[in-house]
């Protein structure tokens, strides 16, 4: 089994002309569906966020001042998590998922007059938004959007009804770019959440989730403090 230095050693080395040729020839063109973006039934739409994302996210790209807490932008993520009495979660969990509304929607993401589908955070949303439907498939890196349904190389294409379209050598090199950035910070946080775990017992009806930081509570605060 390959560490998880060698994985990151391999995505750093990724050709961005490589991934840009994989994903011209599959295809692709945005057509603000809006399904990435939404839940489905009783799923909440599940997007993985980053620390340094989240502080974006909170702190907006204008001014620099915090317009937001830490619990508008990102939640714990799901897994590992179990249901109290009250159906509030509790237990120990690893990263964070984008904040979602009471339909289980990404909180960013809103729809105008025609139905089209629009980020209102977009100039700052996560490498896994900037690079939906395309994943890198290397063994320390996340497959969060299921199953591939085409693929080239080492570049999977999930499904999207913008796949198979028409894109342009520019669009496609600025995805390979923000492509190859997600998978070598997916392995770097991989690697530092391995390196700072320490189990934390959290008490009955308390969440603790486990990024590369360190333990933190749900706003995000370190778990020592």
């Amino acid at each position: 089994m390959r560490s998880l230095e060698a994985e990151l050693e391999q995505a750093r080395s990724l050709a961005v002309e490589d991934l840009a040729d994989a994903i011209e020839s599959i295809g692709f063109e945005c057509t603000r569906c809006g399904a990435c973006c939404t839940g489905h039934g009783d799923d909440r739409h599940t997007a993985t966020v980053f620390p340094d994302e989240v502080r974006d996210l909170r702190d907006g790209d204008a001014t620099g001042e915090t317009t937001r807490d830490w619990r508008d932008v990102a939640r714990p993520m799901p897994y590992g998590l179990s249901a109290t009495d009250d159906g509030d979660l509790e237990g120990e969990t690893f990263e964070w998922a984008l904040q979602t509304d009471g339909c289980g929607d990404c909180v960013f993401y809103e729809e105008d007059d025609s139905g089209a589908g629009a980020c209102v955070a977009h100039d700052d949303r996560p490498l896994i938004c900037q690079t939906y439907p395309f994943s890198v498939a290397l063994a320390g890196t996340s497959q969060p959007m299921g199953d591939a349904v085409d693929e080239d190389g080492v570049v999977r294409a999930h499904e999207c009804e913008g796949l198979g379209r028409d894109i342009s050598r520019a669009d496609a090199e600025a995805l390979a770019r923000a492509l190859k950035e997600r998978a070598v910070q997916e392995l770097e946080e991989a690697i530092g959440v391995r390196d700072t775990y320490r189990p934390a017992d959290p008490a009955p009806g308390e969440v603790v989730v486990h990024d590369s930081e360190g333990a933190k509570r749900e706003d995000g605060t370190p778990l020592e403090e």
